[in-house]
């Protein structure tokens, strides 16, 4: 059985749908009732999550799937939309939207899709709303959305320009908090760009973890960036950064998205999700404002060779410089021109460490709820 969105696809787009790798329904999930370690929680519906955004906003609408699964502590899996807007042409880009959340459901969690549709910010699409956003992917305009860029996307919605966007690892931080939701995965990081230190090019994904208390799965930042000083950033800003060890004994080295292994020692080292969530639930505790980064590296088999891709990288940058591709150019023509060298090995080397990533993150949102879960129930005897 297929989820809604994957039977919506494979009406539409039954050449392109590969019913294999694709989850049971909601309805068959509901069905299954509450997990073993959930049945315990007497409490949690007195727990109901503070509501910073009124569901009543004009600007902000999340789903009940997802008002429900907060206010319960059912975990709850945030999921980008700008790999979809920005990254995939349509119809592939709905394709991977309906086996990514489909990957949320079967590992446990609840998936919560984040964009802006007619210049409202979404937490949670239905079937339709998702593929009418991912079917205005390449339009002028639809919009690469980070935190700067809501206000002025949703408030021209009041003017009557109704425009759609994928929102960045900052912009999706930033309306998951508000919805109530502690874990995010994606597949990279932005971060400092090579002379960032005179361009002052820095991601605002980094300023948004200093600021957002959200857990964020990835593997790493891009390769073309420039991971020392990514990470002394995140180090400035306050930001708990480990690498899972992913089976690797000993300290283990921050990975570089295409890659395992960046050359740069990961300031912690995270065995599994049992301590992810154990790090989350504390930081939580202590009301400690910033995010952290749980660094995911990618599969083996889908790892290229370092010495490779730092090869097609100072190509790629060196073209970049040469005509001109700076600002928020710059890492969409960096990214094509690695592709197309490659051959579209790092388009499948995208896809699985995304896949790999969504898994891990929805494990460490099972704990996390495990543990609140526990906490509930010590609060109330």
């Amino acid at each position: 059985m297929i989820s809604p969105l994957g039977e919506q696809f494979q009406l539409r787009f039954p050449s392109c749908y590969d019913s294999g790798t694709d989850a049971p329904s909601l309805s068959m999930l509901t069905n299954l009732g509450r997990p073993p370690w959930a049945r315990g929680c007497r409490s949690i519906v007195r727990t109901v999550h503070r509501r910073l955004v009124s569901t009543k906003n004009v600007f902000f609408k999340v789903s009940e799937e997802v008002q429900e699964a907060v206010r319960y502590k059912r975990p709850v899996v945030a999921l980008e939309t700008t790999i979809y807007t920005h990254g995939f042409p349509y119809p592939e880009n709905v394709a991977l939207a309906s086996h990514l959340e489909s990957v949320v459901r079967v590992n446990g969690g609840v998936p919560a899709t984040i964009g802006v549709l007619n210049g409202v910010a979404r937490v949670g699409f239905e079937t339709e709303e998702l593929i009418e956003l991912t079917a205005s992917a390449g339009k002028p305009e639809t919009k690469k959305l980070s935190r700067r860029d809501l206000g002025y996307i949703c408030g021209l919605a009041i003017t009557g320009r109704k425009m759609n966007g994928g929102t960045t690892v900052a912009g999706t931080m930033m309306l998951a908090k508000l919805a109530g939701i502690k874990v995010f995965a994606t597949g990279g990081l932005g971060g400092v760009h090579r002379n960032g230190e005179s361009s002052m090019d820095i991601s605002a994904d980094l300023t948004e973890l200093g600021r957002t208390s959200v857990a964020v799965v990835s593997s790493g930042c891009k390769s073309f960036l420039d991971i020392p000083r990514t990470l002394e950033y995140l180090e400035t800003q306050g930001v708990c950064v480990g690498t899972f060890a992913d089976g690797r004994e000993g300290k283990v080295e921050f990975p570089a998205f295409w890659t395992r292994d960046s050359g740069i020692p990961s300031p912690l080292t995270i065995q599994d999700e049992k301590e992810a969530a154990a790090i989350l639930y504390a930081q939580s505790a202590l009301s400690i404002s910033s995010g952290l980064l749980f660094a995911n590296p990618v599969a083996i088999e889908h790892s290229i060779a370092k010495n490779k891709i730092d090869a097609i990288m100072a190509q790629a940058i060196r073209e970049a410089e040469e005509q001109g591709a700076s600002g928020s150019d710059n890492t969409p023509f960096v990214l094509r021109r690695i592709r197309e060298v490659t051959g579209g090995q790092t388009v499948t080397a995208n896809r699985a460490l995304i896949e790999t990533n969504v898994i891990r993150g929805t494990k460490v949102a099972v704990e996390l709820a495990k543990l609140e879960c526990r906490d509930q129930n010590i609060t109330a005897r």
